[in-house]
């Protein structure tokens, strides 16, 4: 829109200079020449063929020289298409009778140096517009790493807070078993013992209900120190360091879905028939990729372990499957081994309790 109003500009300047003739044709022609031209210059933009109008414009002056006239507009279009050269055939007026008036070469010479005027301001101003969208451009690319770099930051601080409160609650369930739970476990003797020593009949009573209490405090240790221990269980990186003892001989990958809260007995389950299935692949497995997927669903887990190695039918089920069988049984679960040309898959669901 800024080069239409421009050429405006200069093209009134075209026709003062045309209105200074003496006679109507040769101007309108002149000016309809110079607006043809310059449209289609506005069309071909960036062409050769661009340039090839404005030559051929330019060329018209020794035809028409009341075209010369309009060379201003000529000029702008090849100043903005950078080829400032295809206006040079419209200085052969300057040295041929034209019969153009003194106040109209005057006209033109200042309507020329408009021209520069108005194409150094509006390049100037492109090319201010383009830094400035370049830089733009730089900082919402800085804004997105920065932000991708503080997302990653976030996350490592969330994980370094994580383990270090599963740490944290590891501790307290040693410090409470190896301190709180002795005790306790002293307590009982004791009162077991002086229930066997005791004579009186009116002891009895008050040291059966000190034992049974006792008992109510040991069972109750117990559970929270079998909750906090289970809490500060991280089955993924359980999982991870069990898969990364296979990176040597597998491309090995784990598709890890599933939320924080699953039950301590399921971490345990889970995290031993992976590191036997993992084990079973490095003795027995002939493939190069291991795959382990754990995910949840609303009503179940699912756990899937799968090399690519070729196998035949398993005729006798080993200690290590034994072993996998008995802890998916444990938690109500159902497994499967499935031997193929393709490779071996074990699969496991567990129903949510």
């Amino acid at each position: 829109m800024s080069r239409l109003i421009d050429k405006s500009v200069i093209l009134l300047l075209c026709l003062l200079a045309l209105g200074l003739s003496e006679n109507i044709a040769a101007p309108v022609a002149s000016l309809l020449i110079a607006m043809a031209g310059s449209s289609l210059v506005q069309i071909f933009s960036g062409t050769k063929k661009a340039a090839a109008v404005i030559l051929v414009c330019s060329a018209v002056c020794g035809v028409i020289p009341s075209c010369f006239c309009t060379v201003p507009l000529m000029l702008y279009d090849a100043l903005y298409e950078k080829k400032w050269w295809a206006v040079l055939p419209a200085s052969l007026v300057l040295i041929t009778p034209t019969g153009l008036k003194p106040y109209q070469y005057m006209i033109t010479a200042a309507g020329i140096l408009i021209a520069v005027i108005i194409y150094r301001r509006i390049s100037g101003f492109e090319q201010n517009l383009q830094k400035v969208t370049e830089l733009r451009d730089k900082v919402k690319e800085q804004n997105v790493l920065l932000s991708e770099r503080n997302k990653r930051l976030t996350e490592a601080q969330d994980n370094e807070i994580r383990m270090a409160t599963l740490s944290e609650r590891n501790r307290i369930a040693r410090e409470i078993h190896d301190n709180v739970g002795h005790m306790l476990t002293r307590s009982l003797l004791q009162a077991g013992a002086l229930m066997i020593v005791n004579k009186d009949e009116n002891m009895k009573e008050p040291l059966s209900s000190l034992k049974n209490t006792l008992d109510s405090a040991m069972t109750s240790i117990r559970e929270s120190v079998h909750g906090l221990h289970d809490e500060s269980v991280d089955l993924k990186k359980i999982l991870e360091e069990s898969i990364s003892s296979a990176n040597e001989k597998f491309r090995t990958s784990l598709d890890y879905d599933i939320s924080s809260d699953i039950p301590g007995k399921l971490k345990f389950c889970f995290a031993g028939i992976v590191k036997e299935g993992v084990s079973n692949a490095l003795k027995h497995s002939n493939g190069d990729r291991l795959h382990v997927i754990l995910r949840e669903h609303p009503a179940f887990y699912q756990l899937l372990i799968e090399d690519n190695g070729s196998c035949g039918t398993i005729k006798e089920s080993g200690i290590g499957l034994r072993n996998m069988e008995d802890r998916a049984a444990a938690v109500n679960g159902n497994i499967s081994f499935n031997p193929s040309d393709k490779g071996f898959r074990i699969f496991m669901s567990v129903p949510k309790e």
